[in-house]
């Protein structure tokens, strides 16, 4: 067989089901041969993310593959790729490239040296008997460790290359976790049994190391409440009483006044990475930091009892020490604890109810989330946020009660992320409703993928929240040029637009219309449609910042 087949029998040796690919690449048709489904996106950005999406509903179990054509394929390329390194997504890029004898020949674009800064590891498959050995260094690198992308170049003649049989010796490569050094264990587990006020701190770590019902067992026994990260939010139920909500650049009161009461943060899953969407960790604290990459200690925060180590196996190794000494029987319920938290959560809702309920039209956004909010089934629906004002307005509020039952992102905050995202979330989870919030700005990145989930029958739905306008960046940014050329103001009717790309669309401007529409865009859904829902929103730039 030739090096481009070879490839194709790889992944079909791996359960690929599909790839994502705009334009053109060599691999596209040997993968059809070999019966792999190509989805075609109209931009690259917004197939990788949609290879993102799937990746993170499948915990990383199986990855999201993109093709790229040589040379401007693998250009458009590169934000959708910074976006997953930055958030630590694993996803399998298979670039097309030169011929090898072109290679590093200038100008000829090499996406091996170019992706180096944003993958976790690039190489070209320079020969054809090498497919087994790169792809399953590939796997092994998407599968072991700190997540993220992995690149591997297919070059333009690799096609003219054969691999015996009898050399096409591939075999999927098993996952390697490890556990935390029994030392190092031991002494954080006596630090968090001496602390007074503790609070965990969970990240993405614990959704893909699987690790919730830990996470859970860990904290009803000790009675300790739990924050997530915004990558982390649905790694603890939010509907839980031990839940504070989510520590993202917009937070809950309970996060704030607890968070800052707290002797002791016990970080599990997460990078602690300092960053405008995390709350801060405020100086004075013990910190406990268990994650499975070394790099992250000790980076932006000092933690004195570092462990690395996969967040399931940290956990578990956590319950045996604190059951070792001595403290076996789970503590009764701290209904002093409990209280004080809901007595925040309820101070909190109480503050923003006036938004959360607003009558008026415009339509306020937050109105907008919270019906839709009422509207779903909560346990049964993935939703995930846009960049920008759609991610403040939705990330405090929406309740996340099942593992990956919310997406959320923001390391990198690229506009129309969220498209892909929840194309690639419907793909893997196809039981699910899906939705994601995006505003007009967002929309008019990406919108024309609109197309794509019409053509591919992805039955998401789409709420775009128009106000007309950059509505996150407040007029003092830039005073004279929202003055003298509106500079802020946008335009476009998005309904339309989606009407004429063959989805199922409605224009709001009623709040009464909110749950109805929602409504008859889950029907649509429900017989295989994609569904936009445009709400003319007024604009307001109040989040819930501590």
């Amino acid at each position: 067989m030739d090096g481009v087949t070879a490839i194709a029998n790889v992944l079909k040796l791996e359960g690929v089901e599909w790839i994502g690919c705009m334009p053109s690449n060599p691999l596209i048709e040997a993968a059809a041969i070999a019966g792999i489904r190509p989805i075609v996106v109209r931009q690259e950005r917004t197939g990788i993310h949609m290879a993102d999406g799937f990746s993170r509903i499948n915990n990383g179990k199986k990855t999201g593959i993109f093709l790229m054509q040589a040379g401007p394929g693998a250009e458009n390329a590169f934000g959708g790729v910074a976006q997953a390194y930055a958030d630590s997504v694993p996803i399998l890029l298979l670039p097309a490239g030169a011929s090898r004898r072109r290679s590093n020949t200038d100008p000829v674009f090499s996406p091996t040296t170019s992706y180096q800064s944003i993958t976790k590891w690039a190489a070209q498959i320079n020969f054809a008997d090498r497919v087994p050995e790169l792809m399953r260094r590939a796997y092994t690198h998407l599968r072991s460790g700190k997540p993220g992308p992995v690149l591997l170049e297919i070059p333009g003649d690799l096609h003219t290359e054969e691999i015996g049989e009898e050399d096409f010796d591939y075999e999927p490569p098993t996952v390697l976790r490890t556990a935390g050094d029994p030392e190092s264990i031991n002494k954080a587990v006596n630090a968090l049994l001496s602390a007074r006020r503790p609070v965990i701190f969970a990240g993405q770590g614990v959704l893909y190391s699987d690790a919730t019902q830990e996470l859970l067992a860990l904290a009803e026994h000790l009675q300790i409440p739990v924050i997530t990260t915004l990558e982390g939010k649905s790694a603890f139920p939010e509907n839980h009483p031990l839940s504070l909500g989510i520590g993202g650049s917009s937070t809950t009161e309970a996060v704030h006044e607890l968070l800052n009461a707290s002797d002791l943060v016990f970080g599990i899953g997460a990078s602690f990475t300092k960053s405008n969407f995390t709350v801060p960790i405020p100086v004075g604290k013990t910190i406990i930091h268990a994650t499975n990459s070394d790099t992250d200690i000790n980076k932006d925060y000092k933690s004195q009892h570092p462990i690395v180590g996969d967040a399931k196996l940290v956990l578990a190794q956590f319950m045996e020490g604190i059951k070792s000494s001595g403290d076996n029987a789970p503590r009764e319920t701290d209904t002093e604890l409990t209280t004080k938290i809901q007595n925040h959560k309820q101070h909190w809702l109480d503050q923003w109810m006036p938004r959360l309920t607003s009558d008026e039209i415009p339509i306020n956004p937050y109105r907008v989330v919270w019906d839709i909010m009422k509207a779903v089934d909560l346990d049964n629906t993935i939703v995930t946020h846009e960049s920008g004002s759609s991610r403040e307005q939705v990330t405090p509020f929406w309740e996340a009660r099942a593992p990956r039952s919310f997406i959320g992102w923001g390391k990198s905050t690229q506009l129309g992320y969220s498209l892909g995202l929840a194309f690639g979330a419907k793909l893997a989870a196809p039981e699910k409703q899906v939705i994601n919030f995006m505003g007009d700005a967002a929309f008019g990145m990406v919108g024309l993928d609109v197309e794509t989930a019409v053509r591919e029958e992805i039955p998401i739905t789409t709420i775009v929240m128009n106000n007309y306008t950059m509505g996150i960046y407040s007029n003092s940014r830039m005073p004279t040029a929202v003055e003298r050329y509106n500079t802020k103001s946008l335009s476009g009717e998005f309904s339309e637009v989606a009407k004429a790309l063959g989805a199922y669309s409605e224009k709001i401007t009623d709040p009464s219309e909110i749950i109805p529409a929602m409504q008859r865009a889950q029907a649509a859904n429900k017989s295989g449609r994609y569904a936009l829902l445009e709400f003319i929103t007024v604009e307001d730039g109040t989040f819930s910042k501590y």
